[in-house]
């Protein structure tokens, strides 16, 4: 288990009345004295803070995670209201502060970590006689007559280590006729040297609950294995995605504290997390890049820079489908930019869309939407199907993501599809005013995925009097990351300083 550091400010020691959990690791401070530069998981306020305090806590503790005891008041102005406010605390009663010591602080564990079970690992059971289609990392596709009695249709190989006390969470992606029934079954075993595993525990998921999110954890004290299989009965089409596996917070947000998640008709999930930062602009937004493992991308970058930040993740296919989708699945993300916008209070002049990589392409095409103040990216990529097209010759060792991405956009891998995933972009990016936007990009200049986007940036917005300037390193796409991140911070810090910190002329539109 996970140690999580608690801080508690007050006149009594909590730990003194409380059993604190096991994680725990308690500091108690009366008054305050030097503590070190860590980041507390949880922070309990049982007092009014000082300025020094405000400036230590603003940095080392994330939003969604401090509690605040009715015995502090939250005058309007106050040090500590302000905390409050930024921090995104929480009101707690002595009772619910009892709940979080001793049975709550696991779900605040540092980190954060998800993946989903590769294509490969999933298996058809032996006694299915019906039609089998695999398609990539867009899953596999049944169809034929499951019986009428629930039974084994699918199985994960390698089974999931899950460690004492921890919790996961489990979303299976699939569609269905309504003339099939599912369900999921979740086994752990447990291995003793010289002996057989054992089950030692076996949930079971009917189809209705599996329309939400389930969990499990490990109460043996022991370190488990778990073996999941998807059952089903009846006749028809059913097609498996992906089953994600994710460490639970049990509640507390997805992948970090406050983390949130929205999911379309399609059961694809869109994941963003909010910090309100200092409230004043601008907005910053990240997309995260391509990632086969399932967290939040670029949090300790954007928190760093102490402004308010709105993190957004897709981790569709393999690593991400770079943001596209259905009607429904990019209206879902560009009504999240509008309400936290709205939120602050700010102006689409007051925001900064940014990316890096995958990231980058998610920045520009809902860019078209917000025509936000800045838009700022590090190895662009603009034309997914020159992608596509470049795939088979020019990246060492290749990779098949692009052709999943083609192939669930368009349903097809040729010429055609390739030239309409281009122009889904190109059209849109084409038919906006840009005049009130300025773009910054470091680029790499022997990039083997799109290795024209800078240049056609360039070439699509010269007639717009739009600002737009580079750096181009010389390698490959993944060749010199560091050195990207490295610039792309320092044009995060130099347009929030001169755009919004008065020492320089504001460029936004102003809507």
């Amino acid at each position: 288990m996970e140690t999580v550091r608690v801080l508690q400010l007050g006149r009594e020691d909590f730990s003194r009345q409380i059993r604190v959990a096991e994680c725990g690791e308690w500091y108690y401070e009366p008054d305050f004295s030097q503590l070190p530069e860590k980041d507390f998981e949880v922070v309990i306020l049982d007092r009014e803070i000082t300025g020094g305090e405000f400036d230590y806590l603003i940095r080392f503790m994330r939003a969604y995670c401090l509690f605040v005891t009715g015995n502090v008041p939250l005058k309007k102005g106050s040090i500590t209201r302000r905390l409050f406010i930024r921090k995104m605390g929480k009101r707690v009663s002595t009772e619910r502060l009892r709940v979080l010591l001793e049975e709550e602080l696991p779900d605040y564990f540092p980190g954060a970590y998800g993946e989903k079970f590769e294509p490969h690992n999933m298996a058809v059971a032996q006694g299915f006689k019906g039609k089998t289609s695999w398609r990539g990392f867009e899953g596999i596709e049944l169809e034929g007559d499951y019986g009428s009695d629930p039974g084994q249709i699918i199985f994960w190989r390698n089974n999931i280590p899950i460690d004492e006390g921890r919790s996961l969470d489990f979303w299976l992606e699939y569609e269905k006729d309504d003339t099939v029934e599912i369900s999921l079954e979740i086994s752990m075993l447990q291995f003793t040297y010289g002996a057989e595993p054992k089950f030692t525990d076996v949930w079971n998921f009917s189809e209705g609950e599996l329309n939400n999110t389930v969990y499990i954890t490990n109460k043996t004290g022991k370190v488990g294995y778990i073996f999941v299989s998807l059952k089903a009965k009846g006749k028809g089409k059913l097609s498996v995605t992906a089953l994600h596996i994710r460490h639970s917070r049990r509640g507390k947000g997805n992948f970090l504290p406050g983390g949130r998640r929205i999911v379309t008709s399609k059961r694809e999930e869109v994941f963003y997390y909010f910090d309100p930062g200092n409230l004043k602009p601008p907005l910053n937004v990240y997309f995260s890049g391509y990632k086969t493992e399932e967290s939040f991308e670029g949090y300790y970058m954007m928190r760093k820079l102490q402004q308010p930040f709105l993190l957004l993740m897709d981790n569709r296919l393999e690593g991400g489908s770079f943001y596209i989708g259905s009607e429904e699945y990019e209206n879902t993300i560009e009504q999240i930019l509008r309400q936290h916008i709205e939120k602050l209070g700010f102006r689409n002049s007051d925001v900064i869309l940014s990316g890096i990589s995958m990231g980058s392409f998610g920045a520009l095409y809902y860019g078209c939407k917000i025509l936000p103040n800045t838009i700022l990216l590090g190895k662009p990529l603009a034309s997914l199907g020159d992608m596509v097209n470049n795939e088979r010759l020019k990246p060492p060792g290749g990779s098949h993501s692009w052709l999943d991405l083609l192939h669930k956009t368009y349903g097809s891998l040729d010429q055609d599809a390739a030239a309409r995933i281009n122009d889904r972009f190109w059209n849109r990016f084409d038919s906006i005013d840009w005049s009130g936007t300025r773009f910054a990009a470091a680029y790499m200049i022997e990039d083997d995925l799109d290795g024209n986007a800078y240049e056609n940036l360039q070439f699509h917005l010269k007639d717009a009097g739009v600002r737009i300037y580079g750096k181009g390193l010389h390698g490959r796409h993944n060749d010199n990351t560091s050195g990207i991140v490295k610039w792309f911070l320092s044009q995060y810090q130099g347009i929030i300083e001169n755009d919004f910190r008065g020492t320089g002329k504001k460029t936004g539109r102003q809507k």
